[in-house]
């Protein structure tokens, strides 16, 4: 399986592996001598976010960047969010082997495959020349903590995972709805993913939908199952599906300060400052949308604030610099969620610095 709507310079195809009928974009000559190069895509996405970044990189280097299990292109299996974000580590690594991808590689990662490029380079650092972390999941995961240290509001981590999705949106998606409509995957594009002043390319704006609608939804992908809580808001995580994957509950990343400080791989992370998904005041956390009093019951903010996402951030890879790794923090101004969508010419900039360092 292929696509033949690929941009000039991408090529697509699928690899079988032991795990997982893998589909994927790349780019460039993997038997060229350049550095290599992995792109994980996010949550509710797919390769076809990063397939310009793909076609204007130098041939010189091996771009690849695949579809997760479940999303764009890829076969669809059960996600065990009790490993966290660890199949779709176990899925990078048997690709990787497959397409014998010279070791070491830089890794990039967006948003959720954020997450997954920190549990990768925990469990193998010495495969990671370079870390790209862009608008990533908090070390801490995605909802449900409270503080920089990521204490959790709840003993059963309530208010995070599979059932605090939006399920008009997740309708939208098992649809493939293309409108317009308040919770199409259109308007949370234009106006979540990217900083709502951004304006398409009507192709790229296609393609970009496309990789969304293309997300396996249900108990055991997006956004997962859940579980009765006598905690506000009433629901915590289920053990399958990628938000409870995510759920601080099952993702926990500060391990990565713990690396050996000679195999801790140098680390950049690009984040842009108008971003409204990974941010201290997400709009799609609930704490954020209980100050509002968009979700009935709300605790206060003593119990149950807004994640500080970002502060959680910087204070691990504050620490992980502290150990003995370098870290360095890009902010792009006027950039809301996809940096690499929004400021293409910056970012591939950024990018090929790190190839060329």
């Amino acid at each position: 399986m292929s696509r033949a709507d690929t941009l000039d310079g991408v090529r697509s195809r699928t690899i079988e592996t032991d795990r997982l009928e893998t589909h994927l974009l790349e780019s460039g000559d993997p038997d060229g001598g350049g550095e290599p190069i992995v792109f994980l895509h996010g949550n509710v996405s797919s390769s076809r976010f990063y397939e310009h970044v793909l076609a204007d990189l130098s041939d010189d280097h091996y771009a690849v960047a695949p579809d997760m299990r479940g999303y764009g292109d890829s076969e669809t299996k059960p996600v065990d969010a009790t490993n966290g974000l660890g199949d779709f580590v176990r899925d990078l690594e048997a690709l990787c082997e497959a397409l014998e991808v010279p070791t070491p590689f830089t890794l990039v990662g967006w948003s959720k495959g954020g997450g997954v490029a920190m549990r990768y380079t925990i469990e193998t650092p010495t495969d990671v020349d370079s870390l790209v972390l862009v608008n990533p999941v908090s070390p801490y995961g995605f909802g449900g903590t409270k503080d920089v240290e990521g204490t959790p509001c709840f003993d059963d981590y309530a208010g995070s995972g599979g059932g605090i999705g939006n399920d008009a949106f997740v309708s939208s998606l098992a649809e493939r709805d293309r409108g317009e409509g308040e919770t199409s995957a259109r308007r949370i594009l234009r106006t979540y993913y990217v900083d709502p002043s951004h304006t398409f390319d009507d192709e790229r704006e296609e393609s970009y939908l496309t990789g969304m609608l293309d997300t396996a939804t249900g108990d055991e992908n997006y956004p997962g199952s859940a579980t009765e809580s006598e905690n506000w808001p009433g629901v915590a995580p289920g053990d399958t599906g990628v938000n409870n994957a995510l759920s601080p509950k099952y993702c926990q990343l500060e391990a990565i300060t713990e690396i050996d400080p000679a195999e801790k791989p140098p680390l950049l992370w690009i984040r842009g400052d108008s971003d409204q998904i990974v941010s201290n005041e997400s709009l799609f956390d609930l704490g954020t949308l209980g100050r509002m009093g968009e979700v009935p019951g709300w605790p206060g903010e003593d119990v149950f604030p807004p994640q500080p996402m970002i502060d959680q951030t910087r204070a691990v890879f504050e620490t992980y610099a502290d150990r003995g790794g370098t870290y360095e923090e890009d902010v792009f101004g006027n950039t809301g969620h996809s940096p690499h969508v929004e400021m293409p010419g910056d970012f591939l900039e950024r990018i090929e610095s790190v190839l060329e360092e």
